[in-house]
């Protein structure tokens, strides 16, 4: 993929803020800097702040860092000002995770931010064409239930993976700075 676009690939790596009492219920997210981005509305019918999230986000935002230094190890993060920007993720559901990783590239100056995924969830879609320049979906089915029901392999991938993954990405390209 990189030789395709003769490019820089990188990771952006966002995490969800689950309820307290179901994880799996994103109601916000974090990047590595940047407020988080919070669904206020899921905040206010299940009656819970900021405030009371505030453990779960430093925790995310700790879990953020350690695979930033993991997945990159000394090498530095490209620069996004005046470029073209494209997120690619491996499916939208709340697009909750997707929106604080663009807010965080946004607020570094890329020129234009687009999104791409395989497969999403047409109100998620909708949303995320606030924060993208463009939001490129293969696939938005009707009736979408999750991300893992579109692959028939959806398991996660260890660091380990990732970091051989980038390594093998970052060889076959040269880095080029503006």
């Amino acid at each position: 993929m990189v030789r395709a676009v003769n490019d820089e690939i990188d990771v952006v790596v966002a995490r969800k803020i689950g309820l307290p009492w179901q994880p799996e219920l994103g109601v916000g997210a974090v990047a590595a800097d940047g407020p988080p981005v919070l669904d206020q509305q899921l905040l206010a019918q299940v009656g819970l702040t900021e405030r009371q999230l505030a453990p779960a986000i430093e925790r995310e935002r700790a879990e953020v860092h350690r695979r930033l230094r993991r997945y990159r190890g000394e090498r530095p993060p490209p620069a996004v000002a005046g470029r073209v920007v494209v997120v690619v993720d491996d499916g939208l559901a709340t697009g909750v995770t997707a929106r604080v990783a663009l807010a965080n590239l946004r607020a570094q100056g890329p020129d234009r931010l687009l999104f791409a995924a395989p497969v999403c969830a047409p109100q998620s879609a909708d949303l995320l064409r606030r924060d993208a320049d463009a939001v490129i979906c293969v696939h938005i089915p009707a009736r979408f239930r999750a991300v893992g029901v579109w692959y028939a392999d959806f398991t996660q991938l260890a660091d380990e993976q990732v970091v051989q993954l980038l390594v093998r990405a970052w060889s076959s390209t040269p880095t080029r700075r503006p």
